[in-house]
């Protein structure tokens, strides 16, 4: 048995130092997100001041990202712009969450015409062009900030309902529910206890694996001028503006935003890996 032990031994310090650099990958990540919105929100009031004399400069010491027409310094402009898509993908990517929840809660405990009503609604979703749904609820709602948010909201529970219904299905079927139902417990007590506690690691990894997306269609609907508030410097308005100076040679009014976004969806999409190896319980390979 001690030679069965200690066989093992290298196995879980492999694992064990697995989670450990999982970890500090994700603290350093979540440091990095909660940086960007630290600088984005102390840049605010500096990004939108202007000087005339310093106009469309390239990149330089004094401005590593350039200025705009304005002379406004792009860098402080693209911090305030990826802060407002994080918090805006965030409170998307939270709605969605909520709303998948609750559909998913609905289709197992409603009984059968809950749960095909449930998929038919997610397979009408899905069916649709989801940029062009995007668009239609933003454009309806009138654009804005909250348009955005709830448009964004709106479109991207679909997935993460099938998955979580499949999951709360297998839940539902197990030994210790039919034990509770045959102790009289009521459908909505075993949902609270059992089927929600059981499905809250994968609506959070879920959550966090929708901000991504939320991030990328804000900044599209922006671009497409139905996104945020156009006073607001978001990512997606700052590309749209410089769309007509890229002809010009400024190269920068494009380029560093653009990339400034892409690292912060790259980030985040680490958070959610990184958040789902460590809260998948089959995720044997940590």
């Amino acid at each position: 048995m001690s030679t069965v032990f200690a066989g093992d031994r290298p196995a879980l310090r492999a694992l064990a130092s697995r989670r450990t650099r999982t970890l500090v990958a994700l603290a350093l990540a979540l440091l990095v997100a909660a940086g960007i919105v630290v600088a984005g929100a102390l840049a605010s009031a500096p990004a939108a001041v202007t000087d005339l004399t310093e106009r469309n400069l390239a990149p330089s010491w004094d401005h590593p990202f350039g200025t705009d027409r304005y002379g406004r310094d792009v860098l402080l402009r693209t911090l305030v712009g990826l802060r407002l898509s994080l918090v805006v993908g965030l409170v998307a990517a939270v709605l969605s969450g909520v709303i998948a929840l609750v559909l998913t809660l609905l289709a197992v405990l409603g009984g059968r015409p809950a749960e095909a009503a449930v998929r038919w609604l997610v397979d009408l979703f899905l069916a649709l062009p989801h940029l062009v749904l995007l668009i239609l609820v933003a454009f309806a709602l009138g654009g804005g900030t909250t348009a955005v948010i709830i448009a964004v909201g709106l479109t991207h529970w679909p997935r993460l309902t099938r998955v979580l219904t499949s999951i709360a299905r297998e839940t539902v079927r197990s030994d210790y529910v039919a034990i509770a139902r045959a102790l009289g417990r009521s459908r909505l007590e075993i949902s609270r206890t059992h089927v929600a506690g059981h499905l809250v690691p994968h609506l959070l990894v879920g959550t966090v694996l929708l901000f991504p997306h939320a991030i990328l269609h804000e900044a599209a609907l922006s671009f497409l001028g139905l996104g945020v508030d156009p006073g607001l410097p978001a990512i997606g308005i700052l590309l749209q503006e410089s769309m007509r100076y890229l002809s010009e040679g400024h190269w920068w009014l494009a380029v560093l935003p653009g990339l400034g976004l892409l690292l912060v969806v790259k980030l985040v999409d680490r958070i959610g890996e990184d958040s789902r190896l460590l809260l998948d319980p089959r995720s044997a390979q940590l």
